[in-house]
């Protein structure tokens, strides 16, 4: 059982899916004594508004961090230098920053810089969304028997480190600490280059002369419309993390690349035993993934149907 954690006060930068729910999680944790929410967006910090998740809302991310003990940016890798330098002057010493991106090497080289050096920079990952986007999109248990990856600079304050896993740990995930490149590399291969191909395959679908996209949609399989929930992620976020890890995403493009055209050579010299081979290795990884506990083996995917 993790030990109870309790910040005085936590601000939260960003109230779209990630952000809102990790406000909900921490409230339900119980962790903050006052927990604030700021989005520049007013519609979108209406919304969080009127949901209610928070103490407290505010458009300004430096008014949000003013005295805080910790503070979590959950927007796009973009964005990162621009929140940091708004919330700069605001951060009492000791205060710890972390973010919630998908890249972390870019993160933490856009707000290092910035940020003064009597706060504790300890970027985190928590692997765990959906295609949804906005406060509505939100809930408590997203990080429920998930990840979270912390990748704490060189020299990291003990403490400080403590702290932001017991958090994580109280708001449900598993943490995991690892360097920032190692990191950027294993979520170019298992989130990054995943999210890529389904926005070309569903690009490319819907470009075909000679197929209709009223059929495409008409017929869908199971396979493809996996691929467009995928797609359906927010624009934004990805486009930012693409321009953010495009060293590791281009080396396991690379990678991938050299694998299908392995696959496409058996496909055209009839290799039955090559693509039974590659197949039965396929699924044995899904095999595993189940057994982690990374997903569920309902049928269709895991898809719920109404009666």
């Amino acid at each position: 059982m993790t030990d109870k954690i309790h910040f005085d006060r936590i601000a939260i930068i960003g109230a779209g899916l990630i952000g809102s729910s990790v406000a909900r999680a921490i409230g339900r944790a119980g962790a903050a004594g006052t927990l604030v929410v700021s989005d520049r967006d007013p519609a979108v910090l209406q919304e969080a508004r009127e949901i209610g998740f928070a103490d407290d809302f505010t458009p300004d991310a430096g008014e949000a961090a003013r005295d805080a003990d910790l503070v979590i940016i959950a927007v796009p890798v973009g964005a990162m230098a621009a929140v940091g330098e708004a919330i700069a002057p605001s951060l009492k010493e000791g205060a710890i920053v972390s973010d919630v991106g998908s890249v972390k090497e870019a993160v933490f080289k856009a707000l290092d810089p910035v940020l003064p050096k009597h706060t504790h920079l300890i970027p985190g990952h928590p692997v765990a969304g959906t295609e949804q986007s906005g406060p509505k999109a939100g809930f408590a248990s997203l990080f429920d028997g998930r990840w979270c990856i912390i990748t704490p600079p060189d020299g990291v304050d003990k403490g400080a480190l403590g702290k932001l896993t017991k958090l994580w740990e109280a708001m449900g995930s598993t943490v995991e600490i690892m360097t920032a490149p190692h990191h950027d590399l294993v979520l170019a291969i298992t989130s990054h280059v995943p999210h890529l191909i389904a926005y070309n395959i569903v690009g490319t679908a819907s470009d075909l002369e000679e197929v209709t996209r009223s059929e495409v949609i008409k017929y869908s399989a199971g396979g493809f419309r996996d691929f467009t929930r995928i797609a359906a992620s927010d624009p934004t976020m990805w486009r930012d993390v693409f321009l953010n890890n495009k060293d590791a995403v281009l080396e396991m493009l690379g990678r991938f690349s050299e694998d299908l055209t392995a696959l496409q050579r058996a496909i055209r010299w009839g290799d039955g035993d090559a693509l039974h081979d590659l197949f039965s290795r396929t699924r044995d990884i899904r095999r595993r993934i189940i057994d982690a506990g990374q997903d569920e083996e309902a049928a269709d995917f895991g898809r719920h149907h109404e009666e």
